[in-house]
């Protein structure tokens, strides 16, 4: 056994003193610089000369240094884990190398002195540019060249100066006259234009200086704006105002632009142009009377312009406009008003009321122009009294006769106004108290500011002429004749005799149905003061701060309360003034010009249904109540909502609607009524309570005013017709027809069939009954025209007769078999038809039958489940025996003392009925 001898280790091992290193992030090789070598004095010897480690001292230094070669001393120093050059860019630690010691169990090793490293991280471009914002927004005046908008700015995470640096920015858009700078800032390379284009939007992107670009590009939107020019901002031109909804805001978001100018108080007026509208705004167009009654006016005025009729014809050759009741007069037309239409003698209490629209007179010294004139008829040329316009003045001439009085009187009263002249619609009323007159403009009370006296008129038997439009010239002329003609435009012109007007009821009289209006009164800001004119369609506004102003005018609504408003435009007009500091007017405002456009209202459809026709004994005409002649009658209004409705899928909906009606008359077909033997009568007790008046004539009678229609038809219900000598009548036909709005909405003409039932038809038609077998379905009857006549007669020989009778019982028989099997083949088909009647004829518990012609081509109506089922018994009950029918009707004789026969007669060229045969509820045509 031998024994291995250790040499002693003398020395240390040598490395330099410091070192320093890159490492590239992300990588684990540290070059070194100089190269990592240690050296030992001790070598060769084994263990002493060898170099066994690299020991590193620092804190978790992600770093470790192998080895290479034990005898040479190569060691190399690399990453434990990823370096992160954003994280840490630098590290600096001590190294020292160890020997293997003076054996191989690494005793009495020895290490070197320690050793600096440094070591830089080298930086890999993995990051790319990125924006501090998501969208830049700058806004720019037109018109100007900058020479920066706005800046962008982009970072990079990358921690080399070379990688984490923005070296450039760049537009990616293409054609926008922007440019940008290495730095970010962009500008405009040409003058924006707003009404060009208001809004641009551009991307940029950006590149750090390894040219890495920046993964999203970043949106900068540019707002043109206009050179500040002070005005209104923010309204709509256009403003859509559908009937029914009530208060409309005109401006909700308007609001005033003043460039930062020293204002100091704001004057603004809004003003709604409707004096193209009927009379001057969207009132009501009814009559003059149905107005007065509606705002309760004393009753008595007299129309002097109604609209032309049967009895109101002597305004049939003035030139109308539309159907406003609105008469144009031209300086060539003048109209008569007939004798005792207006009472001779006025006393010293009346009031004249009108709408007139009139412009400045033609010529420098301008003529009379006539509204309203009475002058003498033939002889003389005396005015009795008389208003009209002379220069833009309204004058009123009132001569009394000396019969009154036999002084030195007040005659003309003169009023200077410029409303007589400004081509716009003005309501005027004269209150005459003589000898004080006063006028009435638009609501506005107006003293004369000039009254002249004159003496009173010499007596004369003269008859007088009441004109409109001119004045009638019955003397010092060749040939009488109208003159001082009138040029412009009236309408609801009435004199009321022994009566004047209330204040009240004037101002109701010339309301206005739309205009102007303001929502949350009481929401107005401090300092805010605001005046309507009468009508309310000017608006003025005033206030010293901006923002309760901009309030103020978001609140002005239009609103219009007519059910069925005029369709079409209303202009309005924004006029503003505006005061700075120490200054009168320093901003210009310019006008805003807009319009509200009304829709059309859904139309109503007025329709009147009840009994068209009956029949009834002469004897009921004669007795002192007469007969009633509509007593059921109906009056229903729907209208058509453009609905789709999902059950039906039909793009109408009737819905029924409740309005008023202002007329209806009931008037006679053919024949006028003969005074001496016949009339329609009302009880005038109907009327009270209601907004009615009735006027009866040989031609009809006619219920009129504003009311609803329930009151219409309590009215109408009552209308009974009397014929006190009834011998030479055997029928009567009426014509009902309604009408709302003056006849801008009207109903179906209603036409009514009364026959008359002389003593000679019963007679004859009880035989005729009693010998004929009678189905129970036929209940009702039709006549061709004429086939009555020879029942008419009132005697006829007893041979004759029984032969007539064997005769027509057989004709009627085959009739009947005819019917029953006509009937019985359309039993099945006819059960989908629409239609069933509503209002059955009137029998009056009479058994007595006329059978109506089979051969006629009909049709059966829809019937309910209910008249099926009636007719399917009375289907089944057709084979019952003549004698039980015999038998029943014999019951019926008994216990009915007169009976009522109808006849049905219509002409074969007239329409079908509305309402149809109770028999088969089939609709015969006539």
């Amino acid at each position: 056994m031998h024994t291995v001898s250790f040499l002693v280790n003398k020395h240390k091992p040598w490395i330099e003193t410091s070192y320093h290193g890159i490492i590239t992030e992300n990588n684990d090789t540290v070059i070194l610089d100089p190269p990592l070598v240690a050296l030992d004095k001790d070598a060769p010897v084994p263990f002493a000369g060898e170099i066994c480690a690299f020991k590193i001292h620092g804190q978790e230094m992600p770093f470790e240094a192998v080895v290479l070669n034990k005898t040479s001393g190569e060691g190399r120093l690399r990453a434990k884990s990823p370096v992160d050059c954003e994280l840490q860019k630098e590290y600096t630690f001590i190294i020292q190398a160890y020997d293997c010691g003076s054996g191989p169990g690494g005793r009495n090793w020895k290490k070197s002195h320690k050793a600096v490293v440094h070591i830089q991280v080298k930086d890999v471009n993995e990051f790319s540019p990125a924006f501090k914002e998501s969208v830049y927004k700058a806004t720019v005046t037109e018109g100007k060249i900058y020479d920066s908008i706005l800046q962008v700015e982009a970072i990079d995470e990358d921690c080399s100066p070379q990688y984490s640096q923005i070296c450039n920015y760049e537009i990616v858009t293409t054609d926008v006259p922007f440019a940008i700078d290495r730095n970010g800032n962009i500008r405009n390379t040409e003058k924006l234009n707003y009404d060009n284009q208001q809004q641009y939007e551009i991307k940029v992107t950006a590149f750090d200086c390894g040219q890495k670009h920046a993964m999203e590009d970043v949106l900068v939107r540019i707002n043109v704006k206009p050179v500040c020019k002070p005005g209104w901002q923010d309204w709509n031109k256009r403003i859509e105002y559908k009937p029914g909804s009530g208060s409309k805001p005109l401006f909700p978001s308007i609001h005033l632009e003043t460039c930062d100018g020293p204002v100091s108080s704001i004057h603004t007026t809004i003003e709604l142009q409707t004096n193209y509208i009927g009379k001057g705004c969207d009132r009501e167009t009814y009559s003059e009377k149905s107005l007065q009654k509606l705002c309760g006016a004393s009753s008595g005025a007299i129309d002097l312009l109604p609209s032309p009729s049967a009895t109101t014809n002597w305004t049939a050759g003035l030139l109308m406009d539309n159907n406003d009741m609105i008469f144009k007069f031209d300086g060539k037309q003048g109209a008569k008003i007939p004798d005792g239409i207006v009472p001779k003698n006025l006393t010293d209490q009346f009031t004249i009321t009108l709408w007139m629209k009139h412009g400045p007179s033609p010529g420098l010294r301008a003529e009379k122009e006539t509204i309203l004139c009475n002058s003498d008829k033939t002889e003389m040329n005396r005015h009795h009294y008389a208003l009209y316009v002379h220069n833009c003045r309204l004058v009123f001439l009132l001569r009394k006769d000396f019969d009154q009085a036999d002084t030195f009187r007040p005659a003309e009263f003169h009023w200077k106004l410029d409303q007589i002249c400004d081509k716009e619609w003005h309501y005027y009323v004269v209150n005459v108290e003589f000898p004080v007159v006063t006028l009435y403009m638009d609501g506005t009370t107006y003293e004369p500011y000039l009254v002249t006296n004159d003496w009173p008129i010499h007596p004369s038997h003269i008859a007088m002429q009441l004109t409109v439009g001119a004045c009638w010239q019955g003397g010092e002329v060749t040939k009488p004749r109208f003159a001082q003609y009138f040029h412009g435009s009236l309408a609801s012109l009435t004199i009321r005799p022994g009566k004047i007007e209330s204040q009240k009821v004037i101002s109701c009289l010339q309301a206005c149905k739309e205009g102007l209006d303001i929502n949350s009164l009481e929401s107005l800001g401090q300092g805010i003061k605001y005046h309507f004119n009468p009508s309310q369609s000017v608006l003025v506004v005033e206030g010293d701060d901006i923002e309760n102003i901009n309030q103020a005018l978001q609140k002005v609504s239009y609103i219009n309360s007519r059910q069925f408003p005029t369709a079409g435009v209303r202009r309005l007009k924004v006029s503003s003034k505006v005061q700075c500091f120490g200054e009168d007017v320093c901003i210009s405002i310019p006008d805003i010009d807009a319009y509200v456009t009304v829709f059309q209202a859904n139309e109503p459809k007025i329709t009147i249904s009840g009994t068209d026709h009956f029949a009834r004994p002469a004897a009921q005409f004669e007795s002192e109540r007469g007969v009633t002649l509509l007593p059921d009658i109906r009056i229903v209004s729907t209208v058509t909502k453009m609905e789709i409705v999902q059950t039906t899928n039909k793009p109408g909906v009737l819905e029924e609607m409740l309005h008023n009606l202002d007329f209806c008359d009931v008037l006679v077909m053919g024949t006028e009524l003969d005074p001496k033997q016949e009339c329609l009568e009302l009880d005038h007790a109907e009327l009270q309570g209601k907004h009615l008046d009735a006027t009866n004539s040989t031609a009809g009678y006619s219920v009129y005013g504003v009311d609803s229609m329930n009151n219409y038809e309590q009215v109408l219900r009552q209308i009974r017709y009397r014929n006190w000598d009834t011998s030479a009548t055997f029928d009567r036909k009426f014509r009902l027809k309604c009408s709302e709005l003056n006849g801008r909405y009207t109903s179906n003409e209603f036409n009514l069939e009364v026959n008359i039932l002389h003593s000679s038809n019963s007679n004859l038609m009880d035989h005729v009954n009693h010998m004929i077998v009678q189905p129970q379905f036929l209940q009702s009857v039709h006549h061709p025209e004429g086939s009555t006549s020879a029942v008419h007669n009132s005697v006829v020989p007893s041979v004759a007769t029984i032969v007539i009778i064997i005769c027509v019982s057989i004709l009627i028989f085959i009739i009947t078999l005819g019917v029953y099997r006509i009937r019985t083949a359309h039993q099945h088909s006819s059960a989908d038809n629409e239609g069933s009647k509503e209002n059955e004829m009137d029998w009056d518990d009479s058994a007595l039958t006329i059978t109506v012609n089979p051969m006629e081509k009909y049709e059966k109506p829809h019937q309910t489940e209910e008249e099926s089922d009636e007719e399917d018994i009375e289907d089944e009950e057709e084979d019952t025996t003549s004698a039980e029918s015999d038998e029943s009707e014999e019951e019926e004789e008994d216990e009915e003392e007169e009976e009522e026969v109808i006849v049905q007669k219509r002409d074969k060229q007239k329409v079908t009925r509305q309402e149809q045969l109770e028999w088969d509820d089939s609709p015969l045509p006539y």
